[in-house]
This record gives structure tokens, sequence and C-alpha cells, in this order.
């Protein structure tokens, strides 16, 4: 629906370092869309282009300080929204202005978060981390990017 969105409706912006809060961009939507829509200032497909170009603008950003901040000159693109081209356009002007690498993975490899959570399972496994079952536990917002990597050099 937002490849369909010809016009840019201002939506809430907010970064703060490397976080991003996407709950004043809701709340707006919430609030605005009705009027906006009815009134016939935007189409649907116009809130949709530009929620998409906010957020993935707040992606990026985030994702360039975080560049910056470790001294990498590569960024590789995964998770659901891996699969969106419009993000892997914006981040590859970025990278391009960077003079960095851009990777995006294959679209099999962009559905479904569990496969990141396994394969991060699977190589700490590997490496002779093995958490007893009393010690484990399960949680919905597993973050993948806070797992002690000890399998690298």
């Amino acid at each position: 629906m937002a490849k369909k969105g010809t016009k840019y409706i201002d939506l809430p912006y907010t970064v703060k370092g490397m976080d991003v809060s996407f709950s004043g961009i809701l709340s707006y939507i919430e609030d605005a869309a009705h009027k906006l829509l009815s009134t016939g200032q935007c189409m649907p497909e116009d809130l949709c282009f530009s929620l998409q170009e906010t957020v993935f603008a707040m992606l990026v950003e985030i994702t360039e300080r975080a560049m910056a901040h470790c001294g990498s000159q590569e960024v590789l693109i995964v998770g659901g929204v891996g699969c969106n081209l419009r993000l892997q356009e914006m981040m590859g002007v970025m990278c391009k202005e960077r003079s960095a690498r851009l990777f995006a993975t294959d679209e099999r490899f962009c559905i479904d978060n569990g496969a990141m959570i396994a394969q991060a399972g699977w190589e700490m496994f590997r490496s002779g981390h093995v958490t007893e079952l009393s010690d484990s536990w399960i949680t919905q917002r597993y973050r993948t990017d806070e797992v002690e990597v000890t399998w690298r050099d």
C-alpha cells in the first residue's frame, strides 16, 4: 500500500542516540488518521507511505550512528522488515555516502526472528556455552543483539 502513496504527511520523528520511539507516531496516526482521510487531505496509501518513510528514516539514522560508534563499514539487514526494498534502498544510499557495504539477506532468512534466535543458540552451544534448564526462561522479547558473542575473535 505504501508503494502507491504519493503525498508525504509529516509525522512525529523521535530518535535519541541509538534509540527510537514509535509511540508518538502511533498516537498521531490514531488521532489524526480519520480527520486526514475524511477531509480528503490524504489517502490511506499516503499515510502508509508517510509512516514507512518516517520509520525507515529513523532506522537509517540510528544505523548510521551505530556504524560511526562501532567503526563499522558494513550493514546487514535481516528480520521481517529486511524484505522491504525501500528500506534496502534507503540503507543503500546511506552506505554509499559512507563508502560502506550493505548486505540484504535472501528473503528466506528475513521472515522469522525465530531462525535468528535458533542460530544464536546454535553458535552459543558450539562454542561451549550451555544454559541449564533451571536457568533458562522464555520471552518473546529475546534480543539477539544482547548475546555475549564468544564464538568469534
